[in-house]
């Protein structure tokens, strides 16, 4: 068993809206992102939400996890969605709610790195490590001191490399994010949709 954990808290600030509330190709960003994992093969998903909690549609296949404490940033979002999970889930595959191009075969391919022994596995994308992120429960402790305001995973990455398996991804999707309504605009043609 892999959980699915995507982090949706955030206000948004430069979208102007919270960015799990923006729709891409007629649906919005958080059920895109919950299909995502869920068609990856991750179960159960838990969903952390935040600024705009109220205003966020029926989550389909996913577990709501309200964090009163979003405004701390990215990296207590991970902490709180992390937490929310039950003691026997031993990993969890890390998506972000503002990436729709992300593909369910990237997901499949951490999943099965860490079938395969790894103890974190991340997408990587012309040689850059993105998403998703598997953690191995191990390794959650260890964010304590590297997720902090709006630093996820990423130093805990840099410092334990070790532990560290990029799964190239290139071929199955596209990590880029959308930060504005301009880069939901220019993402539009490479969704088919």
């Amino acid at each position: 068993m892999t959980a699915g954990l995507l982090l949706a808290a955030g206000p948004g600030r430069r979208y102007g809206r919270p960015k799990a509330l923006v729709e891409f190709d007629g649906e919005p960003l958080v059920r895109r992102a919950i299909r995502l994992l869920v068609d990856g093969g991750c179960a159960p998903v838990h969903v952390v939400l935040g600024a705009g909690a109220d205003e966020v549609p029926d989550l389909p296949g996913a577990v709501p996890v309200r964090h009163d404490g979003w405004s701390e940033g990215l990296g207590s979002s991970l902490r709180r969605g992390l937490a929310s999970l039950a003691a026997d889930v031993p990993a969890a595959v890390v998506a972000l709610v503002d990436q729709p191009l992300l593909s369910p075969v990237a997901v499949h391919r951490v999943r099965a790195a860490y079938a395969a022994g790894a103890v974190v596995a991340v997408a990587t994308y012309a040689g850059r490590l993105g998403h998703p992120v598997l953690l191995g429960r191990n390794t959650w402790p260890l964010l304590d001191r590297y997720a902090v305001g709006d630093r996820g995973a990423r130093d805990l990455l840099r410092h334990h490399s070790e532990l560290v398996l990029e799964v190239p991804c290139d071929d199955v999707g596209s990590p880029v994010d959308v930060d504005t309504p301009a880069d939901l605009l220019r993402l539009r043609p490479l969704s088919g949709g």
